[in-house]
């Protein structure tokens, strides 16, 4: 490898692997994949979703290389892994920081926390303190798109089951509105919200505030 290309250029070509689950241990599993063994480091909401030990499991892979040191970290679903992706990009959260995020917080809840710049939530985390909270809701907060930013505003707004506050803001979109702007416009309906009140009047109301 030519000196001048900096180590943190290179990117894994391990995709995912799927073997026989030999090992499974909290944070650690090990994958027979065609008789070789590769150890890969996970966080507890993957294990939650790993089959039984020695069934064939499949798990998509983020390749850590550095001067120092290769590690495999797998996830069971993209979601784990892009969220995993994004905090890496930030400024003093390496794996071992990101892994416990993962394992402290769903990424749906890590999500929201990020778009709603929830610093508690996140600070909830071991290993990150309220500036590195800061850093990631500054820096990550746009990377998530007009979904993503409604499915957090509906998780904080809505009961369970009920998407009429989601269904208005994608209405208030469709008539132009910036994603945020419906997001807040619809909030301040929310504590209005009555079981026979309609998407349409949930929308004619956001539109006079």
């Amino acid at each position: 490898m030519p000196a001048s290309v900096p180590i943190r250029y290179i990117h894994s070509m391990i995709a995912f692997l799927e073997g026989s689950l030999e090992v499974k241990e909290l944070a650690r599993i090990v994958l027979n994949c065609g008789g070789v063994g590769y150890e890969v480091t996970i966080p507890l909401s993957s294990y939650d979703r790993l089959p039984e030990q020695n069934k064939i499991c499949r798990l998509l892979i983020h390749h850590h290389i550095t001067e120092a040191d290769q590690k495999l970290y797998g996830f069971m679903t993209e979601s784990e892994r892009e969220m995993f992706t994004h905090l890496l990009t930030i400024n003093g959260v390496g794996p071992k920081i990101a892994v416990a995020a993962l394992s402290g917080l769903p990424v749906s809840e890590m999500r929201r926390a990020i778009i709603t710049g929830d610093i508690k939530t996140i600070c909830s985390i071991s290993g990150i303190g309220k500036k590195s909270a800061e850093r990631i809701v500054v820096e990550l907060r746009d990377r998530f798109g007009k979904g993503d930013q409604l499915d957090a505003f509906a998780t904080t707004t809505e009961p369970q089951g009920d998407h009429r506050l989601r269904d208005a803001a994608l209405a208030l979109q469709a008539l132009g509105q910036p994603a945020e702007t419906a997001a807040n416009k619809v909030k301040s309906v929310a504590k209005e919200l009555t079981p026979k009140m309609t998407v349409e009047e949930i929308i004619r109301r956001a539109l006079t505030q």
